[in-house]
């Protein structure tokens, strides 16, 4: 395999809801909305095309279509309407992000198939349809680069362009941005020498 497929995810939230790890009255099952993906050439000059996304329609454990919050329209810029025309069923869009794919590795900043794809999945009571071995997290690259690993927990999807001088790729929570920047990251490592191919996982 000769390139990675960088990922990114955004989920429902509300207020709070993070702090308290979605152990408030109110809060919402942290069900997938976004999903947004872009493949990164492994050879030099390790290309990176333009990135694809998929909207999901949350659906709850009692199956129903599941409200978006205030908050997350805000971070986001998704809205009902957008979601109830263009959305997807998870497992559609997950079957999507795997052709998309073409069998690469997934990389995302942090564990976003823990954090949204398996809630989600365990909700709906579905199988996943990419094997997990095929989900890295790209934060421990950042170290094998010469980041310190103190500044590295500091970093997010959305704030890792600005860290290392490089143009913003999108507004920030939008996952098809957050994606790009993450790739455009490791690809300016790569550029650099600070990362070698045989860094990133491949199947």
């Amino acid at each position: 395999m000769t390139w990675i497929t960088v990922c990114d995810a955004e989920f429902l939230t509300a207020p709070g809801a993070p702090q308290r790890f979605w152990c408030g009255p109110h809060g919402p099952d942290p069900l997938t909305v976004q999903i947004g993906a872009v493949r990164l050439s492994l050879d030099p000059p390790f290309a990176l095309p333009r990135p694809e996304g998929w909207l999901v329609r949350p659906i709850d454990r009692d199956g129903r279509r599941v409200p978006l919050d205030p908050l997350v329209t805000r971070l986001t810029g998704l809205t009902e309407a957008r979601i109830d025309s263009e959305g997807l069923p998870l497992t559609e869009a997950l079957a999507a992000l795997d052709r998309y794919s073409e069998g690469s590795v997934l990389y995302a900043w942090g564990k976003d198939e823990l954090l949204t794809f398996a809630a989600a999945l365990f909700v709906q009571e579905a199988p996943c349809p990419i094997p997990a071995r095929r989900f890295r997290s790209a934060v421990p690259l950042l170290p094998r680069a010469g980041e310190p690993a103190e500044v590295v927990e500091t970093l997010r999807s959305h704030t890792i362009c600005a860290h290392f001088g490089l143009p913003e790729q999108g507004p920030a929570h939008d996952a098809s941005g957050d994606a790009l920047s993450v790739a455009s990251v490791l690809q300016h490592l790569l550029r650099a020498g600070r990362l070698a191919p045989t860094d990133f996982a491949t199947t």
